[in-house]
Formats: C-alpha cells, structure tokens, sequence
C-alpha cells in the first residue's frame, strides 16, 4: 500500500525524473522490506536547482512519517541555519554526534536530510560515519532502521553537461542510465576541496547506498510544472498562460535553449504575473 502510492506520486507529480524514480523505490522497497537491515539506508540526491530534490525528499517523508516533516522522528540539517561559523566547526561536530545519537536512541527509524551539502564545512559530515556503516552497536544503541538523505547542487553541472551530450547523441532522457552519470558526479562531489563531502570517509568508505541523479528539465517539463501549481493555486488553467510562463523563464545552454536553468522552482512566483 504504502509503495504503489508513493510510486504513483512520483509518477504523476515528479516531472521528467525516470532515474529519481526508480532509484528511490528501489532503495525504500529493499531497505522497508527488510526487517533486520545490515545498515541504515543512505541516499543522495544531486542536481541543480528546481530539478525536484527537496520536492522527492519531502514527499518521501510524508509517507514514511504520519506527520511528514513535522514529525519529531525526522531531522532537518541546513548547513547556513544550523553550522554558519567555519570557526566553531569542533562545536558543530560534538553538537551533530549527539543530536543524532539522542535521537536514534529515542526512535531507531528516524529520518535525517542534510540540506545544501555543497556548503558543509568539509570534515563537519563525517561525524556521522559510525551511524552509517554496518557495525552493530554504535554507543549502545541500535540506528540500522535510520534513513539518511543527503541533497546537494554539487554535480548537477556534470549531470546537466552528460545529459546535453546524450541529447546531442540522439539519446532520450528515458535512455539515460546511472552508469552514464555517475562517474561525472562522483568527481564532482567527491573530488572538491569546496565540497562537504571532500575527501570524506563516507565515500571512501563506500555508505552511500543509492546516488540519485537529477536531469534537467525540458520545456515541456516546466510547462507540466506550471499546470500542476495552476492546479494547486486552483486557478484557471489556460494554454496561453501555461505557454507565456514556461517561456519566462531562461534555458541553456545558449545555441539550442534546452534546458531551464532553474528548472520548476521560479515557475510558482512567475504565475502571480498573471493573475
């Protein structure tokens, strides 16, 4: 029950993600199914702006948790809210193991996202790697039901970068597989000095179970965008304001103006121009 309804939210409301939806039931059917998992389930979703991260992440939420993001077994870290100060990084990391710590200790399937890692101090992150791995006893207490989701624009130029190029190569999105993005990704990520997950032992330690790839979207993918938030805002859905919003909005790269450079997220703030 719990599957086929959030595998049909994502097909109706997640616009031109193919990948996003089959890595993510993926990870949750293996990982809910499974009464005695060997580690906590880690996902991480990458790509640029508007491309439907937060929007997955809180929708997963919804489903997992009765009250979604308001539950008080969920746990939302921004590195700009939660860890400003480069200087107070050791407070920041003391403050992180126990929150985390305290909290499984309460309720043993309880949900963290991290938010913007592209802007965690590096070193910050890896804290947490005795949460993640498959020891069994991490200070006494039992974390293996606990999902981890990290979410970052880190990478989401090299998505966007393979994504054109397969485009050019006569390639539908629907084609694209993780194979063809994920080395692009993890030199992205993994590999920059500016990254919250540089040089991190979560990588080196292989804990990420799932990297979930973000495409760029289409046109005709913001136009979707657009009658759906017509839709939400229940107002009237007309052609000609689905058209002259999509069209708002600026695509790349230059020549063939494919892609909307903030993919859906502008489209709720552009729509009140014209109404």
């Amino acid at each position: 029950h719990f599957f086929s309804g959030l595998e049909f939210d994502l097909a109706t409301n997640l616009v031109g993600q193919p990948l996003v939806r089959q890595q993510v039931m993926k990870g949750l059917r293996e990982f809910l199914e499974n009464p005695n998992p060997v580690k906590p389930l880690v996902m991480s979703f990458h790509g640029s702006t508007g491309t439907g991260k937060t929007y997955v992440s809180s929708m997963l939420i919804r489903y997992l948790f009765q009250r979604g993001l308001q539950s008080p077994y969920v746990h939302h870290f921004s590195p700009i809210v939660h860890f400003p100060h480069a200087e107070q990084i050791q407070q920041y990391k003391e403050s992180l193991k126990r929150w985390i710590q305290g909290n499984l200790t309460n309720c043993g399937r309880s949900a963290f996202l991290f938010d913007e890692m592209d802007k965690m101090h590096p070193g910050l992150i890896d804290v947490i790697i005795p949460f993640l791995g498959p020891s069994w006893v991490v200070y006494g207490t039992n974390y293996r039901k606990a999902i981890f989701i990290f979410i970052s624009n880190a990478g989401g130029e090299q998505i966007n970068n393979v994504t054109l190029a397969l485009w050019r190569a006569r390639k539908d999105r629907e084609e694209i597989s993780l194979q063809d993005l994920e080395p692009a990704i993890s030199k992205a990520v993994f590999e920059n000095p500016q990254s919250g997950f540089w040089k991190s032992g979560i990588i080196n330690e292989h804990l990420i179970d799932f990297i979930v790839p973000f495409l760029p979207l289409k046109h005709h993918h913001v136009k979707q965008c657009v009658i759906s938030e017509l839709v939400q805002q229940g107002l009237e859905v007309r052609p000609g304001v689905v058209q002259e919003v999509a069209d708002s909005i600026l695509y790349f790269p230059e020549e063939e103006k494919l892609f909307s450079s903030t993919g859906c997220k502008t489209v709720a703030s552009r729509i009140s121009f014209f109404f």
